[in-house]
């Protein structure tokens, strides 16, 4: 490995794309007391930059600075390529358009110096997708970063090399994550749309399918989640929790229990049509599970729940383990 992709001489960090994503990455990057190099090509970029980074940094601050931690630690660049210049990591997270994020890359992967890595944050497109046409000399260093969103709140990182991507780079960036502090997942092969966006996705589609029906409303399904399996999912997964649901036979019973069931018409994993008046009703519903509160309100909302949950889920993992959340016998 280059001797510069060592996680602790990472310093500098370029975030291409400076929107809810790349604004949540970069606060999450100052956070762990490292220098931004920001760019983004919309003429107010600075000012949501900077509103993204204050609304994230008190949950960040909740969570614990790293050691010099600056939130003012970030220069906007007015090309892509003077921002990556002279950084140690790039992170792009530009908009979800095939055609742009080949041509993105490919500028990022040649002015980027030697041995850096270029992390895409792509919530779907396979790096063999983004790459297929790019110099194969500098392809090697392109890999998928897939966060969850906010970047800075969530910890899980999915990284994903494609075919053109060198394996020293994939283990470069999924080191670097865990460095400062992210929950990685380092995915053996590429899959569309990743692990946990595949989930989510089967999920969102079934709800759909039970509003279009008219089976269910928008604020009984987000309920039927947050008082329901969502309770369990921040401590077992949903394959430990049927492993659970199995009593003493385990998963072993749970299968040959409720195998049977799979064959019941429960759900409907292809996409129902996003007809006008289903996206009214999402809208709408959306609008009363708000409760007429505004966004800032509601994101500060999460935030708190979400601080609450890892605590709650660390300290009870200590418990078990005879540590305290900190890691002290």
């Amino acid at each position: 490995m280059p001797e510069q992709q060592r996680p602790v001489t990472i310093r500098t960090v370029a975030c291409i794309g400076a929107g809810v994503i790349g604004g949540g990455w970069a606060a999450y990057f100052l956070s762990r007391g490292l220098t931004v190099r920001a760019w983004d090509p919309a003429p107010d970029a600075e000012q949501k930059l900077r509103r993204v980074i204050d609304a994230a940094w008190p949950a960040l601050t909740e969570l614990g600075l790293a050691e010099g931690a600056d939130p003012g630690a970030i220069e906007l660049f007015g090309t892509a390529a003077e921002a990556v210049a002279g950084a140690d990591f790039v992170q792009e997270s530009a908009p979800e358009d095939l055609a742009l994020k080949r041509a993105l890359l490919a500028e990022l992967a040649a002015a980027a110096g030697p041995g850096v890595v270029v992390a895409s944050s792509t919530s779907g497109f396979p790096m063999s997708d983004m790459a297929c046409e790019i110099d194969p000399a500098v392809a090697g260093r392109l890999v998928v970063g897939h966060p969850f969103n906010p970047p800075y709140l969530i910890p899980l990182v999915e990284v994903v090399g494609g075919e053109r991507s060198e394996a020293w780079a994939v283990s470069a960036a999924a080191d670097f994550y865990r460095h400062i502090g992210k929950s990685v997942i380092e995915m053996e092969r590429e899959l569309p749309g990743f692990i946990a966006n595949r989930l989510q996705e089967a999920i969102w589609r079934e709800a759909l399918h039970m509003v279009a029906a008219g089976e269910a409303t928008p604020e009984e399904i987000d309920r039927s989640i947050t008082d329901g399996p969502g309770l369990r999912w921040p401590v077992h997964g949903p394959c430990l929790t049927f492993h659970l649901a199995g009593g003493e036979g385990g998963m072993a019973h749970m299968l040959d229990h409720f195998g049977p069931s799979l064959k019941a018409p429960w759900t409907r994993l292809e996409a129902p049509e996003l007809t006008p008046e289903l996206r009214d009703d999402m809208v709408d519903g959306a609008e009363v599970s708000a409760g007429g509160r505004p966004m800032a309100e509601l994101v500060a909302e999460r935030d708190r729940a979400v601080i609450a949950v890892r605590r709650a889920v660390a300290a009870a993992r200590a418990a078990g383990a005879g540590t305290d959340p900190a890691g002290r016998s």
